[in-house]
């Protein structure tokens, strides 16, 4: 099913956005005083857009979650889950419509990262299907490490594992126009990927 995806850059209103609509939030280290291409996103499946609004001053986007790996450990309703996502932010090659750019994504790309990336135990590509408003991006890879220093010391195995990664994003993505990664912490609301928080009775 597709999900409501909206960028924004206030931790306080992206948590109560996804808290509303039993969402999944994305906040970056507010401590971190780099520049950023946003520091929230929220996820959810909802049939009130307006309910976004307040964490969507970024962008809002029509996507299509692809779960790649998926963590061994959970968290309860609401309260952060274990380690880091790294948020990459995805524009298509230049010489690649977006459907081939998001077809070399899934199905060349996917394979390659469960084997190039030794320390990633959660990933998920949310594929964008239209961009309502903000940057037009393509994709959001959600990929997730146990620390942060799993991330930065196991992202990689070896510089195999580094050239190999860099030389098929490059194949696909446009490496110049995609923004830096955001690194954040997952908290999930009702469960991942988001369903509607309110069920609705029938026969």
């Amino acid at each position: 099913m597709h999900e409501l995806v909206v960028t924004g850059n206030d931790p306080e209103a992206a948590a109560e956005v996804a808290a509303s609509v039993g969402g999944v939030c994305y906040a970056a280290d507010p401590d971190d005083g780099r520049e950023l291409p946003f520091r929230t996103l929220v996820r959810a499946m909802t049939d009130s857009a307006d309910a976004l609004t307040r964490a969507a001053t970024v962008g809002t986007y029509l996507a299509f979650s692809r779960i790649i790996r998926e963590r061994p450990l959970g968290a309860d309703p609401g309260e952060a889950s274990p380690g880091v996502t790294a948020i990459f932010p995805m524009v298509h090659h230049p010489d690649l419509t977006h459907a081939q750019g998001d077809s070399h994504w899934r199905d060349t790309h996917a394979p390659l990262a469960l084997r190039h990336h030794p320390g990633m135990w959660d990933y998920t590509q949310l594929s964008v299907v239209a961009t309502l408003n903000g940057p037009p991006f393509d994709g959001f890879a959600m990929v997730s490490f146990a620390s942060l220093e799993d991330m930065r010391e196991r992202f990689f195995g070896d510089d195999h594992d580094r050239e190999v990664i860099r030389a098929d994003v490059a194949k696909f993505a446009d490496m110049q126009r995609s923004p830096r990664r955001v690194i954040t912490t997952e908290t999930i609301h009702h469960q991942r990927p988001p369903v509607p928080a309110v069920t609705w009775p029938h026969d």
